[in-house]
C-alpha cells in the first residue's frame, strides 16, 4: 500500500494557518477525492493536549529548554498517531511541526538549532522530519498581524509566545525565513486575500500530486 502525504503548513501566528489546513483538505476530497486527516500542534493526543495547556499558559514562566521539551513529548505522541495513518495510505495536513521550535525556540528564545533539531529526530524519525509538502506562511505586516490575533477574542490567561514582545516576534518571523531558505521550502505571503493563498498553496500541491 503507498502512504499517505504528510502536508505541513507552517507560520507565525496570526498568518492564517488553521484557515488553509481546512482549505487544503477539502480541495484534495473534492479534485482528487483524497481523504485526510487534520492534526495542529501542539495537541492531537490526549496527553497532547494537556502539555498544550501548560505550553500556552504565558502565566507559567520556563526555560526555553523546557519548553523544547514539552513541544517534543507532545511531538512523540502525536506522530505515533500520525505515522500510524501514513501507513494505511491516509493523508495528514497539519498545522505546524519541529519548525515552530526552530522558529520560537531557536530564533526566538536562543536555543541552538542543531539541539533544537537532534532532539526532535531522537523522538520521531526522519519522516517527520522531513515533510512531503512543506509550506511557511509569511505576514510582514505587525500590525495587521496582532489585529487578526485580536480577532480571536480575549484568552483567559496570557498566551505564552503571542504575548512576546515585537523584537522576539520579529526574530520568530525572520527565523521562519531563515528556515525555508536553509530547508528550500516555499514562503507563501500571508499579506494576500485567503483566496489568493490558498490558491497559491494549491499549486505547489498539485505539483507534488502530479
Amino acid at each position: 500500500m503507498e502512504l499517505g502525504k504528510y502536508i505541513v503548513i507552517e507560520g507565525h501566528d496570526g498568518t492564517g494557518k488553521s484557515t488553509q489546513v481546512d482549505i487544503v483538505r477539502q480541495r484534495l476530497l473534492d479534485n482528487y477525492g483524497i481523504e485526510s486527516e487534520k492534526l495542529e500542534e501542539p495537541g492531537g493526543t490526549p496527553i497532547g493536549d494537556e502539555i498544550r495547556t501548560i505550553l500556552k499558559n504565558g502565566e507559567l514562566e520556563r526555560d526555553p529548554k523546557t519548553n523544547l521539551l514539552l513541544f517534543t513529548s507532545a511531538r512523540c505522541e502525536l506522530w505515533k498517531h500520525m505515522s500510524a495513518v501514513l501507513k494505511i495510505g491516509r493523508w495528514v495536513v497539519v498545522a505546524r511541526n519541529f519548525y515552530s521550535s526552530l522558529a520560537y525556540q531557536g530564533y526566538g528564545e536562543g536555543l541552538d538549532l542543531g539541539l533544537i533539531e537532534e532532539t526532535t529526530k531522537t523522538f520521531t524519525d526522519e519522516q517527520y522530519m522531513n515533510p512531503n509538502i512543506p509550506l511557511i506562511l509569511s505576514l510582514d505586516d505587525e500590525v495587521e498581524r496582532a489585529k487578526r490575533i485580536k480577532l480571536r477574542g480575549e484568552l483567559e490567561k496570557p498566551d505564552a509566545f503571542e504575548s512576546k514582545g515585537d523584537e522576539f516576534q520579529s526574530r520568530v518571523r525572520n527565523g521562519y525565513l531563515e528556515i525555508a531558505k536553509s530547508r528550500n521550502v516555499p514562503i507563501i505571503s500571508a499579506n494576500q486575500s485567503i483566496e489568493k493563498m490558498a490558491d497559491e498553496i494549491w499549486t505547489h500541491i498539485e505539483h507534488a500530486i502530479k
